[in-house]
């Protein structure tokens, strides 16, 4: 039983379906087709651990009070493994509780599974592409890189807990107009350097950083004399780009988070595939010119305007790279699914992009985005948007240097990707329960305390404990939560949205902390001892795995 909480859904959906035909063939329910209906865990389980709507649901299909048809489907129903009791409460709601079994089952399964508990295979043989951050290489990243990072290398894990075979990719825009405008500013920083009375544009990139790697290629190149402004350009431009690619990939991985590729724009363009792309638009009939252009006729497909790919002088737009792209993902390298993490700015994008995987014959459906809204940087109710440390704006590298990796990695996470949110600088570095995550790793950390205490004691752990024992209320909560992880792991990626595991993390947390302050181990009965023991590394263990499909560390000590 991986998926304990689908187990149970599952084998009261059926058995509850096969009733509701038996009553159906006997006459006691009139013919009729079934509606959809709910298998869920209510929020108040006075009355059952899990409970189903579907006696309302079939009212007008039955034409009886809701009440009626559930206290006749109880009545019709058989013996349904690890559920004690079956009764209808309120308008209609059937309600099943579970046997002492069905708690001991969940805390064998976590025990037994071990690092893999929450594992599943809900997308087995599925190959899911998850391209996330894809910052402009012409500069620092940002805060909206360092949460886009988290939610795309969040999900990507989600996914693969979930069964599919995932990719993370980075996509290097490393060609067009803003590197051209890259090549240009760092050009004339040169010169400026070289004691030249230049104008810098109004459009250029303006930050320090462009200074910085001007005079870095003086240092590295300082034999520049005789070479065209077009030769030195693109050498500042290959230079610059390799050394913000290293910078960027540099403060990644202090982000704990590496992608399987890092794919370069420019590689569509050298191989011919973006030309290739737009030509077979161009043969089904997606295509028209004017004024020199060539135009995509995204109105037939469903967008509101439509778009040029090709302009008048022969360049490509960025949406004909893009379109281009995308084709490679699912033509060239065959993913069934692609996953786009961008700025909440991007919802037209996702829309035109929709169109011109109609226009190709793709299945629009395989390309999906989440949209992430607007990072706000706090510290003590004050709004931050420069860095204590350079006097300028928070770049990712700024912040993680203020502070830890796995609290910028779970405050990210925090919230749902379509809600903006604040980013409390003095909460994230606070030692103590307020802190979401210190609450959560000091959990981890105070299981790892007991046992070794109980050690120290001498006190041993049979490891085949009577899981039965554990009736309290504090404990089946907590027994409860930790079945919730593999269903939560897979709800979130069916959802693409990786924060129900924080959140998920903090309710485990405050189960763990609720059952230590409730119910003692050292001093109680062998037995309950032996339990409670159980209980708590199998707690430990769904911590740690909750906390390492974030890559957040757990603690043994705090």
């Amino acid at each position: 039983m991986e998926n304990p909480i689908l187990y149970m859904m599952n084998a009261i959906r059926e058995n509850i379906l096969q009733a509701a035909a038996a009553l159906q063939q006997s006459g006691v329910l009139p013919e009729g087709e079934l509606a959809e209906f709910d298998v869920e865990i209510p929020k108040d389980i006075t009355n059952g651990d899990f409970s189903t709507n579907f006696a309302m649901k079939h009212a007008r299909v039955f034409r009886l009070p809701p009440r009626a048809i559930g206290e006749k489907l109880v009545e019709a129903l058989g013996k349904i493994e690890y559920v004690k009791a079956v009764s209808v409460a309120g308008a209609g709601f059937i309600n099943f509780e579970m046997e002492d079994s069905y708690f001991a089952t969940i805390l064998n399964t976590a025990l037994e599974r071990g690092e893999n508990y929450g594992r599943s295979d809900r997308f087995h043989g599925e190959r899911v592409m998850v391209e996330f951050v894809s910052a402009n290489p012409t500069g620092p990243m940002h805060m909206g890189n360092a949460r886009g990072g988290i939610i795309g290398d969040c999900l990507a894990s989600l996914l693969d807990w979930a069964g599919a075979d995932v990719h993370r990719e980075f996509y290097v825009n490393d060609a067009g107009n803003q590197v051209s405008l890259f090549g240009k500013s760092l050009h004339i920083r040169l010169l400026q350097q070289l004691g030249q009375d230049v104008e810098f544009p109004e459009d250029g990139y303006h930050g320090d950083d462009i200074k910085v790697l001007a005079d870095e290629f003086l240092k590295a190149t300082p034999d520049i004399e005789g070479l065209s402004e077009e030769d030195v350009t693109a050498q500042m431009v290959a230079f610059g780009l390799e050394k913000n690619i290293a910078r960027m990939q540099s403060d990644l991985g202090k982000y704990k988070i590496s992608y399987d590729e890092w794919f370069r724009e420019s590689r569509l363009h050298k191989s011919g595939y973006v030309a290739e792309t737009v030509a077979i638009l161009e043969e089904k009939g997606a295509l028209y010119e004017k004024e020199g252009a060539k135009w995509f006729k995204a109105t037939d497909f469903g967008y509101e305007k439509d778009e040029v790919l090709v302009k008048a002088n022969g360049f490509y737009t960025y949406f004909a790279v893009d379109i281009a792209y995308h084709r490679h993902k699912f033509v060239e390298r065959k993913f069934d699914r692609v996953i786009d993490v961008f700025g909440a700015d991007h919802h037209g994008h996702t829309l035109r992009f929709w169109a011109a995987m109609r226009a190709l014959g793709l299945d629009e459906n395989k390309l999906q985005f989440v949209l992430m809204q607007l990072v706000r940087l706090m510290r003590d109710g004050e709004i931050v948007r420069m860095s204590k440390r350079t006097g300028k704006s928070i770049t990712l590298s700024d912040l993680l240097d203020e502070i830890p990796v796995d609290a910028a990695r779970f405050f990210f996470n925090s919230r749902a990707s379509d809600t903006t949110m604040d980013f409390d600088l003095s909460l994230a570095t606070r030692q103590d329960s307020e802190n979401p995550l210190y609450y959560v790793q000091y959990a981890h950390a105070r299981i790892c305390s007991i046992l070794r205490n109980l050690e120290q004691n001498d006190i041993a752990y049979s490891g085949t404990p009577d899981f039965a024992l554990l009736q309290s209320g504090e404990e089946r909560d907590l027994i409860r939560q930790i079945a919730l992880l593999p269903q939560e792991i897979v709800s979130g990626a069916e959802a693409r949205e990786p924060s129900r595991i924080t959140a998920y993390c903090e309710a485990l947390a405050a189960a763990f902390h609720k059952f230590y302050n409730a119910c003692p181990i050292k001093n109680e009965a062998e037995a309950l001892r032996d339990a409670r023991i159980g209980l708590c590394i199998a707690a430990r263990q769904t911590l740690k795995n909750s906390l390492a499909l974030m890559n957040i560390t757990a603690p043994e000590q705090m």
